[in-house]
């Protein structure tokens, strides 16, 4: 019998999270508690369809008109309304050419957060794993008008290879892409024009060449674009800086198996590694230290990590179909929930509130004092507290004395009586 370790999950804070499936459903996962919420999934979209695979998505949780567009196997961009589901846009994303959708599947989608003012418009990015890359703008304000694109730009960025993964900066100006054949490139999207590409590692010490392969990527900083991490198919993670050099900056490996996820920390230069065996680790970059692996064994490839915005917790997902949380102070798993399908990937919803914590904590109200007649009497309630403390104590202590004084008489009449019975003798 193998050796087995049970885990204890303390779980969740309120958390609201989405993940998408090899199926096409979407399901919405929430945790409900002021104190170890116990996830569970609370709606469901779609039908189970293996043609309509998610393979990429984005969401913008902003507060006015929240929406979250999904990329689907068979070439459809759908834009939802992420609070309830409701289908907003549906286009797709087949070109002239005669390919087939299965043949240039979406790997690369990011739905923008800026939006023209006064318009209801919305900058959706997309590319392919042939390299197509496309930028629309789409109108959202109708529903009804399912392919209402307002301006459409469209290049290359790879003149061969397959692309396997893209990411968008924090400032929504540059995207790098990257892949099997294809080194990890930095694009301006508002010229649509090439920055910087990477060049190959040097052969090693026994003269062997690492071909390139990279599978996910993402950058450092939301401030600085210059800084990315990429992770390849031969288990090494790579840092790159655009300003300093075309090669890595450094390099590790990782476990023995391909690099499947990657995420950044906010603010630090910590980030968070996924793999094909299933492990889950958090990295130093600067050094390449292993910080620790997350405690609780994946049984499946780990394909999306994603950071709570706010919390201290990591979500991640895989081909075991589980969706798991995890603290990243203790690196401990809070909760893990069975989601039956291979999950594809999984996104925050960083504008979720408890409405049963909301609604606790305003049925206790904290009174204070208005004015300063409610502050005399308050005072003057303590004050007579205060001395009826006071005389207690002086009760009891007088008490005290008493019954003292009583011991010693009676000791001292015990001890005249036995030295008069010791005279008589």
């Amino acid at each position: 019998m193998p050796r087995t370790t049970t885990l204890e999950c303390p779980g969740c804070p309120p958390v609201r999270a989405i993940t998408f499936d090899a199926l096409g459903l979407i399901k919405v996962v929430e945790a409900r508690g002021e104190r170890g919420g116990v996830p569970s999934v609370v709606e469901r979209w779609g039908d189970p369809d293996a043609s309509k695979c998610v393979l990429a998505a984005s969401i913008d949780d902003t507060k006015h008109n929240p929406l979250l567009a999904v990329a689907r196997k068979n070439g459809l961009v759908e834009i939802f309304n992420s609070l309830n589901g409701d289908l907003q846009v549906s286009i797709s994303n087949v070109g002239d050419a005669d390919v087939r959708p299965e043949n240039d599947g979406i790997v690369g989608l990011h739905l923008f957060r800026k939006q023209r003012k006064e318009s209801l418009s919305r900058t959706l990015l997309t590319c392919s794993t042939q390299g197509n890359a496309n930028m629309r703008s789409i109108d959202v304000s109708n529903p009804a008008e399912s392919t209402s694109v307002d301006s459409f730009k469209a290049w290359n960025v790879c003149g061969s290879g397959t692309v396997l993964c893209s990411k968008v900066d924090g400032s929504e100006k540059y995207a790098l892409f990257g892949g099997k054949g294809v080194e990890v490139n930095v694009w301006d999207l508002e010229m649509c024009t090439k920055l910087w590409t990477a060049k190959s590692p040097a052969k090693n010490s026994l003269g062997i060449f690492t071909p390139t392969w990279f599978t996910s990527a993402t950058f450092l900083s939301t401030d600085d674009h210059r800084k990315f991490v990429a992770g390849t198919n031969s288990h090494q993670v790579r840092l790159y800086d655009t300003s300093a050099q075309r090669r890595p900056v450094m390099s590790f490996d990782f476990r023995e198996t391909p690099i499947k996820a990657i995420a950044e920390e906010p603010e630090s230069y910590n980030i968070y590694i996924g793999n094909g065996s299933g492990d889950l680790a958090s990295v130093d970059i600067r050094t390449g230290k292993l910080l620790g692996c997350f405690l609780g064994k994946c049984s499946g490839s780990i394909r999306s990590i994603a950071r709570h915005p706010t919390l201290p917790m990591i979500a991640s997902c895989g081909l075991d179909s589980y969706l798991r949380f995890w603290d990243i102070n203790t690196r401990q798993l809070l909760s893990a929930i069975f989601l039956k399908q291979h999950l594809t990937e999984v996104v925050f919803d960083s504008n979720f509130v408890d409405k049963e914590v909301a609604h606790a904590a305003a049925d206790f109200p904290i009174h204070e004092p208005q004015n300063m007649d409610e502050i005399q009497v308050v005072e003057t309630e303590t004050h007579v507290v205060n001395i009826k403390k006071t005389l207690k104590v002086k009760d009891e202590s007088k008490k005290r004395t008493k019954e003292n004084e009583e011991t010693k008489k009676f000791k001292s009449k015990k001890k005249s009586k036995r030295v008069k019975a010791e005279s008589d003798d």
